[in-house]
């Protein structure tokens, strides 16, 4: 698994329009199973997990790690949205060897970011927006830094996603048995 971008966590609840994104919490943890059991939130990233071992390996408190926002609607997850460091060793990268120089001056993997959500909240603009704030979270803290999205060229919502959030095509590559697009969105550069 890839680093969590180092910062201090969590941050502060960000809040948008509609949504609240936070750490995790106890009451989250039916819908991280929900997550990770759904077929359909399974079809681009390797598939579902069976609810029952899921049901015996999720931690009271899932997903206390930096790097991952809950998306809240109304106190209640509704999927999440993660940036990670991107291992150097998978293929697809937004510079040239894959390297960036992150916040503390160490050579670090790219800024990858992630999402799911849940199936009945799709087509509700929840991802879009969730994404949106989180890069400007990320923007705000890592100034000048780009962040890269891969997801397979068969997920049509996630291509559009990608777009919508700025992201450019930096390459295409086969991974996990199905072509990748990595798509890099440049980070807002320090303001002077």
């Amino acid at each position: 698994m890839a680093e969590p971008v180092p910062v201090a966590w969590p941050p502060a609840p960000i809040r948008t329009e509609r949504l609240v994104l936070r750490g995790s919490e106890a009451k989250d943890r039916a819908a991280f199973i929900d997550l990770f059991a759904s077929p359909e939130v399974g079809t681009y990233i390797g598939g579902s997990r069976p609810r029952e071992e899921l049901e015996g390996a999720v931690p009271e408190v899932p997903g206390q790690r930096p790097g991952l926002f809950v998306a809240a609607l109304d106190g209640a997850m509704i999927g999440m949205v993660t940036l990670d460091r991107r291992d150097a060793g998978r293929p697809g990268h937004g510079r040239p060897g894959g390297k960036v120089v992150g916040a503390a001056g160490l050579d670090a993997g790219e800024a990858d970011l992630g999402y799911m959500f849940l199936p009945h909240v799709w087509g509700c603009g929840y991802a879009a927006e969730a994404c949106a704030a989180t890069l400007g979270w990320f923007a705000g803290g890592f100034p000048g830094e780009p962040v890269v999205l891969c997801t397979q060229t068969a997920n049509d919502r996630s291509m559009r996603l990608a777009a919508k959030l700025g992201f450019t095509e930096a390459e295409r590559f086969e991974e996990y048995g199905a072509q990748q697009w990595l798509g890099v969105r440049r980070s807002i550069p320090a303001s002077g």
